[in-house]
């Protein structure tokens, strides 16, 4: 996967870290906070509380590897 846009210069991840910088710079720290916790409501209504529970199990597992 490259990583370059074309033509641009500018690579996805710089674009992205720009873009984050902009709304942060924006809107305040304040509206990651807000995204976040509709997002986990969102999750929590969708999936119910015992998804959590499970994702958190997970997260203290090495990820499995991919094969090629």
């Amino acid at each position: 996967m490259q990583n370059e846009i074309h033509g641009g210069g500018m690579s996805v991840r710089e674009a992205g870290r720009r873009g984050g910088e902009r709304v942060k710079a924006k809107y305040g720290t304040e509206f990651y906070e807000e995204i976040g916790r509709k997002g986990g409501e969102a999750t929590k209504s969708k999936y119910g509380p015992s998804f959590y529970e499970v994702i958190g199990q997970k997260g203290g597992q090495k990820p499995k590897r991919k094969s090629a």
